[in-house]
């Protein structure tokens, strides 16, 4: 897919901070695409399938380039549902793991994620032949000079507020406005409500719906 770059945008910014470096005007919109994709979920990617290897439980994410894995969404093994848990979780249900006995070893039954760069299965895989499947949201890295450009044009509106609402907020500049980065800080809020429900229903307007968490 198509990377759009941060300074593509520079120019719906620059009149709000007039004198503003381009430098610093990239920062912004990279930390407010940061935190816009943290908080809607937007940047949805299929991850590549995994393959586990036995008495191996931790693996690395694969995301696309520039970016790296805030959260999982939904994920299989060999085609059956694999629930997202919390560590925590993991530990009430199985106080010993990560095992190192072979004879605990089994197919996964729950997944969660380590950090940003590695995932967990648990219990510790017997097998070779188990695949997993992944849907999970993305967010930029510090580092990136873009992201995925359609994600991109969908949140550009709220990248946009979100830019500003710090900008506008430097202290001793000369665009320093408080009272319109307040505004702006309002409607970087309204803005990423609306998105996240958004990507929470999909295009098809489907209607949501609550299911009680399977505990065993």
């Amino acid at each position: 897919m198509a990377t759009a770059l941060y300074t593509t945008l520079v120019n719906r910014i620059a009149a709000y901070a007039p004198g503003a470096p381009q430098p610093v005007l990239v920062t912004h919109l990279r930390d407010a695409a940061i935190e816009a994709c943290e908080r809607t979920s937007a940047w949805r990617y299929k991850h590549a399938t995994i393959t586990m290897v036995a008495g191996t439980y931790e693996y690395a994410f694969v995301p696309e380039s520039g970016a790296e894995v805030h959260t999982i969404l939904t994920s299989s093994i060999n085609g059956n549902d694999l629930p997202v848990k919390t560590l925590e979780d993991i530990h009430r249900l199985y106080p010993k793991y990560p095992s190192s006995v072979a004879a605990e070893r089994t197919t996964p039954q729950y997944i969660f994620q380590n950090n940003p760069d590695t995932f967990h299965v648990a219990l510790v895989p017997d097998n070779g032949t188990d695949t997993i499947e992944m849907f999970v949201a993305q967010k930029p890295l510090r580092s990136s000079t873009g992201m995925e450009g359609t994600v991109m044009d969908d949140l550009e509106t709220v990248i946009i507020h979100g830019a500003l609402q710090g900008l506008l907020t430097m202290p001793e500049t000369t665009w320093s406005d408080t009272e319109l980065a307040a505004y702006h800080a309002k409607q970087f809020t309204f803005k990423v409500a609306e998105r996240r429900a958004r990507a929470n229903i999909g295009a098809g307007r489907a209607t949501l719906t609550v299911r009680s968490p399977i505990w065993a």
